[in-house]
């Protein structure tokens, strides 16, 4: 377990928890284009409209049913998500289990998904293809540090993250917090959380995908001085509901 790299004079939530949203329609085409050899994943919607699938929903409503069980001095107290479509849906779903409504989820912009630029919608096949000068930069520079044009690297995620964590600390302390976002938002708070390096997230992020509707959970350390860890990658509820477990990327892995 590890203590929270930010530590200062105000409070920590009591309990955070980090979940990626449910499977969604793009996670689907994605898998699809892939398996193809297209060069383009086949979406109707721009990447923040895109919805869960069915099973997406599946997935939120039993993880919704398994907050439910909590004691209720352990459920959560403040639900926060992602403004994309799969993770606000996800949020929901979940705090309608708890009879609260749409509106008592906070959407949050830098709870968004890693922006992707011109590399949007493309396998890792047409990467290749379309944009060979920009795989082989990648390559060399690596995904912590490599910005496409028009997007993100993980490192700019990491800053939009650290406003968002001195946020919890000033306005959340004591509470219960839920946050649903995405695989990378996952990765990025773990890395600020758990004082990680480079090497250490992107070795995490190699050994497999956020599974949809995976749970990331700390809790306030005794001292008041920081988050611990407790679990990563908890699909229990999801289990426990007979729900299929999903591990499917956002993106493929030439663009994460």
């Amino acid at each position: 377990m590890g203590a929270a790299v930010i530590q200062g004079n105000v409070g920590w939530p009591q309990r955070l928890w980090i979940i990626r949203h449910g499977e969604s329609a793009g996670n689907v085409a994605r898998d699809h284009a892939e398996a193809s050899g297209a060069s383009l994943i086949d979406l109707k919607h721009r990447d923040a409209d895109v919805p869960l699938s069915p099973l997406g929903l599946e997935q939120s409503q039993a993880l919704g049913a398994w907050v439910r069980a909590l004691p209720e001095s352990d459920r959560p107290t403040t639900f926060m998500a992602s403004p994309y479509k799969r993770a606000t849906e996800t949020a929901i779903a979940v705090a309608a289990a708890l009879g609260r409504v749409h509106q008592d989820v906070v959407v949050d912009e830098r709870l968004r998904e890693k922006e992707f630029g011109v590399l949007d919608r493309y396998t890792r096949a047409g990467i290749r293809a379309k944009f060979p000068e920009l795989a082989e930069q990648r390559q060399l520079v690596g995904k912590f540090y490599f910005r496409p044009p028009g997007g993100e690297s993980w490192c700019d995620v990491v800053l939009r993250l650290r406003s968002m964590l001195g946020d919890l600390q000033r306005n959340h302390a004591g509470e219960r917090v839920m946050i649903v976002a995405h695989q990378v938002i996952v990765n990025c708070f773990r890395y600020l959380l758990e004082q990680m390096d480079e090497s250490t997230i992107l070795s995490i992020d190699r050994n497999g995908d956020v599974p949809n509707c995976g749970i990331t959970e700390y809790m306030e350390a005794p001292d008041g001085c920081g988050l611990l860890l407790q679990r990563t990658n908890f699909v229990a509820p999801l289990v426990e509901a007979g729900s299929p477990v999903t591990i499917e990327s956002d993106r493929p892995k030439g663009a994460r």
